[in-house]
């Protein structure tokens, strides 16, 4: 029959049982076990997800070890994030789009989320580090219909000042509805007009439009767009920010959620740590029904745990 402390260590090393693991147990199992071969021996042959009899020798499983590593690295990697320049850490996620598949939402949430200096900063930033404008890279490796919108996205230098002219915004509103009733939601993007406002005018401007939209049509604009994720996702960052970061953090914590879903919790945790994190915490609550501190401590384990806890401003993490 297995121990207390085999059972706490195959729960350690499970690798499923939430995201990073307990360091702080493994340690204290690591002393305890010191000059008991005979421990480890038994928790090797009682552990067959980690390890397969191989010849006379319980060999590590390739694919288990892998996913571990990750595991592990989960503290490690926020903890390098959370040093570096916010231009060079937004600027890495923008090339991780250009040239790792990873996600062109990541590139919405960069371009529609940062005010326009940071922005620029990124933009400056990404050509110091890769010899290339963000916006000719977007151009070049994104070739389909979302590129036109992308490069418009994060070529933007908003004005962020308080003027709206209502009549101009109704108007646009009136054309956002007009195109989609013309081409559908799936057809948008070819519309250079719909461009056009969502890659130029102010987020408040933007807000009016949406607002007017409601007023006028009977229905929200992200209603509408249910026929286009990347779209619906940019009008989600400039109309409600902490909905749409509370959403990428709850994909993190689905069950059987992808590598990049699961990055994406360590992306907002750090990036808004110190921008809205409260409002993201409000969100949470009222989208999810829980308080986000509690399901990053039920979710989490060990210092990846504590790190994000800290990050939601949980003083005592």
């Amino acid at each position: 029959m297995a121990t207390e402390e085999q059972l706490a260590l195959t729960r350690a090393l499970s690798g499923d049982g939430g995201l990073g693991v307990e360091e702080s147990k493994l340690v204290s199992i690591i002393g305890k076990w010191r000059k008991k071969p005979d421990e480890i021996s038994s928790f090797r042959k009682s552990f067959n997800r980690l390890f397969s009899i191989n010849g006379h020798i319980e060999k590590c499983e390739d694919d288990h070890m892998q996913k571990l590593a990750i595991e592990f690295s989960r503290f490690h990697h926020i903890t390098l994030l959370w040093v570096m320049h916010p231009h060079e850490r937004d600027a890495l996620w923008a090339h991780q789009v250009t040239h790792k598949n990873h996600h062109a939402s990541i590139l919405v949430e960069i371009a529609c989320t940062r005010p326009a200096e940071e922005l620029l900063g990124v933009r400056r930033a990404y050509q110091t580090l890769f010899h290339h404008s963000l916006e000719e890279d977007v151009a070049y490796q994104i070739k389909d219909s979302k590129s036109k919108l992308l490069v418009g996205l994060v070529s933007s230098y908003r004005y962020e000042g308080p003027k709206v002219d209502n009549d101009v915004a109704k108007s646009e509103a009136k054309a956002l509805h007009n195109a989609i009733k013309t081409a559908g939601a799936n057809k948008i993007l070819d519309n250079d007009e719909v461009v056009r406002i969502l890659t130029t005018r102010s987020i408040l401007h933007l807000k009016k439009i949406f607002k007017y939209y409601k007023e006028l049509h009977g229905k929200y604009l992200e209603e509408d767009l249910s026929g286009d994720a990347l779209l619906l996702q940019t009008v989600l960052c400039f109309d409600s920010p902490a909905n749409y970061f509370s959403q990428v953090i709850n994909d993190a914590f689905k069950e059987g959620a992808k590598h990049m879903e699961k990055e994406g919790l360590s992306r907002v945790m750090v990036s808004r740590s110190d921008v809205d994190m409260e409002e993201i915490k409000e969100a949470y609550a009222k989208l999810y029904g829980a308080k986000l501190s509690s399901v990053i401590a039920k979710k989490t384990h060990g210092c990846f745990r504590d790190s994000l806890l800290a990050l939601a401003g949980v003083t005592n993490a």
